[in-house]
């Protein structure tokens, strides 16, 4: 399976690795040292020579300089992690851009990068982001999982998360996302409080959740049938290692399900919401099902120039009548599927304004475990629109009504359209 986070070119940074990774304090010199942090650690080489391509460019010594008085002068000397100044040195050269999407994850947190791809860990069950403000939001709580059981829901601001079992009480106006899922996830049966601040509400309210074990079906289908006409109701929640096996056997069903019912089969509602996104080729995938011929997605990589992905199968779905269903929880990867079906004219979008996801990360795996996830272009609709922070637009705005969960009016107006 081609993966969009391993296909683009390697990332540059992680030679800054070897240069931020140097020297220990005066005592251990000045040049090429190594450190055995412990027994079960791998050994670690510190470096303060500069590169030569970096030489007169950058000074190390103020860097230095804070690295040996923090050894010299710190008071508990035992609780020095020389592993731990490194990862934080590099958390801070890449936050330092300033991208919150572009950033670095110590060993531990790049495993539940890829465990949450994998689709199934330990936690709550909520995709989280930033919204303009660089606020940490919702983008979509899980179907089935705790969080969505609770009432979370996508838009929530994240304003701080309690985890008394762990001596955690933190606010979440400078923290990473990386940090975030950290603090939230654990193992299953224990508790973590969000205390959530909700559009259209004045103060904000907490929320207890027990954590469980969050295994992802990203794909699922059911039919709808009224006045003895049929619909597919066609879920789509993620893009992941999963989708394309579970994708094809929903297909399977809709095209046993159309020769069954005949003329009585009047189209497909293909549902997006609350769809965080994923891999990019899993975009293209999904959007070849419908579309026979044209551009998916464009990346404008800034100075290297754009990149074209179209549709690259033949699909099995190309003249079934279509509705998608998007809202402020589609986003990214999702909203490249929705917008692109919408310019072809392929299907009518109905629900409410995408999330706004619109810049590519590239995944990098590093040394001991470590990742670094860097933006390097954004999303482009065939059309040559960025969908970053603007989102895309449905053709029919509906809201449900919160306040009577019982209804689907989006998927009811759906329905509608299908059957005339």
């Amino acid at each position: 399976m081609r993966l969009t986070l391993s296909q683009i070119r390697k990332f540059f940074l992680v030679l800054f690795f070897v240069v931020l990774a140097g020297g220990i304090g005066y005592r251990l010199g000045e040049r090429k040292i190594s450190l055995e942090l412990s027994s079960t650690s791998p050994l670690v080489k510190i470096n303060r020579v500069v590169p030569a391509n970096k030489q007169g460019k950058v000074d190390f010594d103020l860097f230095w300089k804070v690295w040996d008085k923090l050894e010299a002068k710190y008071l508990d000397k035992e609780s020095l992690d020389y592993q731990k100044m490194v990862y934080g040195a590099i958390s801070g050269l890449v936050s330092s851009l300033g991208d919150p999407y572009t950033f670095f994850l110590p060993p531990s947190e790049n495993k539940e990068s890829k465990d949450d791809l994998r689709g199934d860990f330990e936690g709550v069950g909520i995709q989280i982001g930033y919204n303009k403000e660089k606020r940490i939001v919702v983008v979509a709580p899980l179907a089935g999982t705790p969080a969505e059981k609770a009432g979370v829901k996508s838009g929530d601001i994240i304003l701080r998360i309690v985890d008394e079992k762990n001596k955690v009480d933190k606010e979440t106006s400078e923290m990473t996302l990386s940090e975030a899922v950290q603090l939230i996830r654990g193992p299953k049966g224990t508790k973590v409080k969000l205390s959530l601040l909700r559009e259209g509400k004045e103060e904000p309210f907490e929320v207890e959740l027990v954590r469980d074990t969050i295994v992802v079906k990203s794909v699922e289908v059911k039919f709808e049938e009224k006045n003895g006409k049929k619909v597919a109701l066609l879920t789509l929640s993620r893009f992941g290692e999963r989708t394309y096996d579970e994708w094809q056997e929903a297909v399977d069903l809709i095209k046993k399900e159309e020769k069954n019912s005949g003329k009585n089969f009047k189209g497909i509602v293909l549902d997006l919401r609350n769809n965080p996104g994923g891999f990019l080729q899993g975009a293209v995938f999904i959007a070849s099902e419908f579309l026979a011929k044209g551009v998916v997605v464009q990346q404008d990589q800034g100075q290297l120039g754009k990149e074209t992905y179209s549709v690259d199968r033949k699909g099995n779905l190309l003249t079934e009548p279509l509705v998608v269903l998007v809202n402020s929880g589609s986003a990214s990867a999702s909203e490249i599927v929705a917008g692109a079906l919408q310019e072809a004219k392929r299907a009518k979008l109905v629900g409410e304004k995408t999330f706004g996801k619109g810049t590519v990360q590239e995944a990098e795996d590093l040394e001991g475990g470590a990742g670094l996830h860097v933006t390097i272009a954004r999303w482009l609709l065939p059309s040559g629109k960025s969908i970053d922070k603007e989102g895309v637009k449905p053709d029919v705005v509906i809201k449900n009504d919160e306040q009577d969960e019982s209804k689907d009016l989006q998927l009811e107006k759906a329905i509608e359209m299908l059957i005339i």
